[in-house]
């Protein structure tokens, strides 16, 4: 019985520590363009789910091996993020409707060309790590470790490039007077582009490996497009380090909580759980309270 409630202990750690790094991971990049461009890019989570979508296709289309697919997909779709911000952004900074109907045509477009394509069907990338790590009688997948640990690097990475680089810092005076900036000399475009192409590597580099993880389907960036926006409010607009207290919270309780209850009451009592937080803390846990 101690066996069993501790490989039911770990396996929920794991789990947790997995959604945790891949809600922060998609909730970073879309943070990313609010906070720097001001841009509410609703199409994160489409982006996310063609990620995982071409890295599917790849692997069991063309049989490449699944790094070789996520590499191939990530490029692909970071691209897509230059060209977005240049055709679709671009002419629309600070005109919430207008960029709000170019979210709704990538959306349009990436969910029919994967339904067009493989259906309604749901499917899985092929493992990146397959095999089961054993600690005495306790075990889970390899897989779950390598996408923590591939989460965790790349957090720390996006962490040390926004405050140790110089195009980090350029984002960071973007983020807070973008006229300031211009005036400094600071290239707003390509600080602009750049920052799309951040946002879309990552969110591409969370659907590959959530597509092992759970599975790919044309309607997965649905979900996490709802865990970014969530962790962006509640761990207050502009904070990074919010996000990251956010995620933690938000991947604990969608981790423990399907072991008690059904998994919709689950979704249920996370969110009432948010609501009550945002209305003792409407700006959030770091965010900075109106005056």
């Amino acid at each position: 019985m101690q066996t069993t409630g501790l490989s039911i202990g770990i396996a929920t750690l794991v789990n947790m520590m997995v959604l945790s790094s891949m809600y922060i991971l998609v909730a970073l990049g879309f943070a990313f363009l609010l906070n720097i461009l001001g841009i509410l890019n609703f199409a994160h989570g489409a982006i996310y789910m063609a990620g995982g979508f071409i890295c599917y296709k790849l692997t069991m289309g063309l049989g490449l091996n699944p790094w070789l697919g996520m590499l191939i997909s990530v490029t692909i779709v970071s691209l897509f993020g230059l060209f977005l911000e240049r055709y679709g952004f671009r002419k629309f900074y600070g005109n919430l409707n207008k960029t709000l109907i170019v979210c709704i045509g990538v959306i349009t477009i990436f969910q029919n060309t994967a339904n067009l394509t493989e259906g309604f069907t749901v499917q899985a990338i092929p493992s990146f790590a397959p095999g089961i790590i054993r600690f005495g009688v306790v075990s889970f997948s390899l897989e779950r470790l390598v996408t923590f640990l591939i989460g965790c690097f790349l957090l720390i990475v996006t962490l040390w490039f926004m405050k140790k680089t110089k195009i980090g810092l350029q984002m960071q005076a973007v983020s807070q007077d973008i006229e300031g900036a211009a005036l400094q000399g600071i290239h707003i475009h390509r600080i602009a582009g750049i920052a799309c192409v951040m946002a879309c590597g990552l969110a591409a580099i969370a659907g590959c490996l959530m597509g092992a993880y759970l599975n790919v389907n044309a309607y997965m960036g649905d979900y996490i497009m709802l865990k970014a926006c969530v962790l962006v409010i509640l761990g207050g607009v502009g904070s990074i380090g919010g996000i990251f207290f956010a995620g933690l919270l938000l991947g604990a309780l969608d981790a423990v909580l399907p072991i008690f209850i059904t998994a919709n009451i689950g979704q249920a009592i996370v969110l009432a759980i948010v609501i009550a937080i945002l209305i003792w803390r409407p700006q959030g846990f770091f965010g900075r309270k109106e005056l």
